[in-house]
């Protein structure tokens, strides 16, 4: 009731705002005024009234679409799977979904395309995230699952089509409201810049563009709808959080206590760990051209897992506490986590179930058929490496030798030679190592710096080329290699040199008395070694 008593006051609202646009363009007609301003004020609150309109009565209920970037799975590719959410479903008292999801995603989501505002069941569709998949075992995995069962059951999903229907339609209206100000706004600047562009041309300064009162009104009719779409979600958010709360229970009831409380402890630590992966492993040949093997673009991740337990331990003995916002309406995980905890033991300890991954049947072709659907057909022309260490060493090496082409190029302008390693050394031999770094690109405090404070400043911008131009021209001439690490960055493996030696090389080259002698003894001795020595993280 109080749903749709909300949602009814959405259409008040728009009612009120339409109600004092017509009152004020009747005070204006009734008492006669057919002045231009008149005319122009009653034209203005017609163009405001349409957005307003449109936004109560022309916005569909509304639709779930199947996700883009998910791969449905039917009930022969994956029985085993979809045995376990029919029997998750139907301990939880309610009807399967009809349909099953893996997204690259760490998340568990339940959509039902229901009618009459929620009052009339529809298709209902589940979304799993294939890193739960990888990082929660089965017990976890049917806590998440049970939890998601427990909004069908308590009705959530069908009846949560009330509170959708209104935010969509408040979010409709201020946006178009909003999009027709920016548009005002941009009409306003484009003349303000054209009028100043013949002010200069004539000679005169520019002055400051100014878009005044452009789109005032669109912005003024937004204001209530903002406010109350405010009201509106505050207003909801101690049901929706009973939901949640009454979903954990469901879940504890069905998947057991310990495990529902180390899944709600787990999640949060995955997504972490997740978008960490994505952005420092699957993702780090991107823009060399390169990606993982097949199926481990969103399937290595167990091998961040595996050897970042430790850490993922520490996060896990700690849950963020405070709100997020005011309008979340899912409660904080440590205060979900201590309301499962406080319930009776019920002897089913948490730990004891296999890997959730094991409810696949094909693993690894849901992991490779899931890269064609949610990859971007750029992401998927890029050549793949057979495995992990060759995709860290091509991609650092690739991007080292990309990193010197500032000096290669310095190099040319300043000798006319052909910005090889060689013809580095032989500048910087030949006395035009600050004539280069004349050359690089500067910031706006080196290109003002003068004397000894130039050469500070071009310094440390100087060793970290060489040094990337030095590892390119090393590991071209088999005398180091990248290698993978799962618990830290790429390692440079130097075959005949330690990275002292390195650094020392280095140093001498970029001194104000430049020295290239140790580095090309350390070029001499490059090659292929039985056994490499480690050095710090690059």
């Amino acid at each position: 009731m109080r749903a749709l008593v909300l949602l009814l006051g959405f259409y008040v609202v728009g009612l009120v705002l339409l109600g004092a646009l017509g009152v004020g363009d009747w005070l204006l007609i009734s008492k006669g005024s057919h002045s231009i301003g008149a005319l122009k004020i009653v034209g203005l609150t017609l163009i405001v009234a349409v957005p307003i309109l449109q936004g109560m009565f022309a916005v569909r209920g509304p639709r779930f679409e199947p996700p883009a970037d998910g791969l449905r799975v039917e009930e022969h590719q994956e029985p085993r799977l979809w045995a376990t959410v029919r029997r998750l479903a139907e301990q939880t008292g309610t009807r399967a979904p009809d349909e099953i999801y893996l997204v690259p995603a760490v998340n568990a989501a339940v959509h039902e395309q229901s009618r009459l505002l929620g009052l009339i069941p529809g298709r209902r569709v589940l979304l799993v995230g294939m890193p739960l998949l990888s990082g929660l075992d089965e017990a976890q995995l049917s806590s998440v699952l049970a939890h998601e069962f427990g909004h069908y059951s308590n009705a959530d999903t069908r009846l949560g089509a009330i509170n959708r229907r209104g935010y969509e339609q408040m979010s409709h209206t201020v946006s178009t409201l909003m999009r027709r100000s920016a548009a005002k706004v941009q009409d306003e600047r484009a003349k303000a810049e054209e009028k100043e562009a013949r002010r200069v041309a004539k000679g005169k300064s520019a002055r400051e563009i100014d878009t005044g009162t452009a789109g005032l009104s669109y912005r003024l009719a937004a204001k209530p709808f903002l406010w109350y779409g405010k009201f509106y979600v505050r207003s909801m958010r101690g049901t929706m959080r009973r939901q949640e709360y009454a979903a954990d229970l469901a879940a504890a009831r069905i998947a057991g206590r310990d495990a529902t409380a180390s899944a709600l402890r787990e999640v949060p630590v995955l997504d972490a760990a997740f978008g960490f992966y994505m952005r420092s492993y699957a993702s780090l040949g991107a823009n060399a051209g390169l990606l993982p093997p097949q199926g481990e673009v969103y399937g290595g991740l167990h091998h961040l897992l595996e050897a970042r337990s430790a850490e993922l331990d520490e996060l896990r003995g700690g849950l963020p506490r405070g709100e997020r916002s005011a309008y979340d309406t899912h409660p904080p995980i440590a205060d979900r986590v201590a309301r499962v905890e406080q319930l009776p033991d019920d002897g089913r300890a948490a730990g004891s179930a296999g890997p959730a991954l094991g409810l696949l049947d094909h693993p690894a072709a849901a992991f490779t058929a899931l890269e064609q659907v949610s990859l971007t057909p750029e992401a998927l022309a890029m050549r793949r490496t057979a495995d992990w260490e060759q995709l860290v060493h091509d991609a650092m090496t690739t991007y080292a030798d990309s990193s010197a082409k500032p000096l290669r190029k310095a190099v040319r302008d300043v000798t006319g030679g052909d910005g090889s390693y060689d013809s580095v050394l032989a500048a910087i031999d030949a006395g035009a190592l600050w004539q280069i770094a004349d050359k690089l690109p500067k910031s706006a405090q080196a290109k003002a710096a003068t004397g000894r404070a130039a050469r500070e400043f071009a310094r440390p911008r100087l060793h970290s080329l060489l040094r990337d131009l030095t590892v390119a021209e090393l590991i071209a001439r088999g005398g180091a290699h990248f290698e993978l690490s799962w618990t830290d960055a790429p390692l440079l493996r130097l075959h005949d040199a330690s990275e002292d030696e390195l650094s020392r090389a280095l140093d001498a080259a970029v001194a104000d008395v430049p020295e290239v002698t140790g580095l090309r003894q350390l070029l001499s001795t490059a090659g292929p070694a039985d056994h490499v020595r480690e050095r710090e993280t690059i």
